[in-house]
């Protein structure tokens, strides 16, 4: 490690915000989620948007947590490809655009967050209703779910720079060409089961669905070409993407980093 690199870095850090400290769910981020583009909503519509709103924050139970590992960029998977090994831990990310991310980089920021399963239940449930009200909900939940993750991303950069290292932009399993059957070992090396009960599904889909994993790269120097946002031309949902076909992505465009 590193002389300039505090022990602390490596420490497990757990997030579970109280409600005068959760952060305010994003209203432009639902509206997004829900495929909007500029229509007038109307006084009814609006209501029922900001009631779904507060009853996703206060159905949720956030719980986040973070490690920071060192990077092996020279492991070779069961194909005998190039991979990225996490040292002290079962993670092995597969697949170019996840290399070309952290080959580079010094050490990696696993994080992962949930809003609980209390709204997964609610979810569950609204399936049986009002398709409008449930639709609501769940674009509400998508967009919470985000600036929960934002939070524990910044906290990352802003561990990183106390270190001397620079951060690039968070990646998740499913983007580009990094399959999913990695959760599993990155839930793992997290213990995010036990600090925030945070499983994988036999198919490598998180449950509660509301949550999320990525790592982010931490670079002694420039980040170079791992600064690269994320874009439609690495994602294998591009010719099924419904946020594509509304003219818009699932990602946010600017990010002020």
């Amino acid at each position: 490690m590193a002389s300039t690199v505090a022990p602390s870095l490596f420490d497990s850090l757990v997030r579970r915000p109280s409600s005068d400290g959760a952060p305010a769910l994003s209203r432009s981020e639902m509206l997004r989620y829900l495929g909007y583009s500029g229509q007038e909503l109307d006084q009814d519509l609006q209501q029922r948007i900001e009631d779904a709103a507060a009853a996703v924050v206060a159905d949720a139970r956030i719980c986040g947590t973070r490690r920071v590992f060192p990077v092996d960029a020279s492991a070779l998977d069961e194909q005998g490809e190039p991979c990225i090994a996490l040292e002290g831990t079962c993670v092995r990310l597969r697949g170019r655009d996840i290399f070309r991310h952290l080959k580079d980089a010094r050490y990696a920021a696993l994080i992962c967050c949930t809003l609980g399963m209390q709204t997964e239940r609610r979810l569950r449930a609204m399936g049986a209703g009002d398709a409008l009200d449930a639709a609501l909900y769940d674009a509400a939940c998508s967009a919470y779910a985000e600036d929960t993750v934002e939070i524990l991303d910044a906290d990352t950069r802003e561990a990183g720079l106390a270190n001397g290292l620079n951060a690039n932009w968070r990646f998740s399993c499913g983007y580009g060409d990094c399959p999913l059957d990695a959760q599993p070992a990155i839930l793992a090396a997290l213990n995010a089961q036990r600090l925030c009960g945070i499983t994988a599904t036999p198919t490598n889909l998180l449950l509660p669905s509301k949550s999320i994993t990525c790592v982010i790269g931490l670079f002694e120097g420039p980040v170079r070409d791992a600064q690269t946002r994320p874009t439609c031309s690495i994602c294998r949902l591009r010719p099924s993407c419904a946020f594509r076909a509304r003219g818009t992505t699932c990602y946010q465009k600017a990010s002020a980093h």
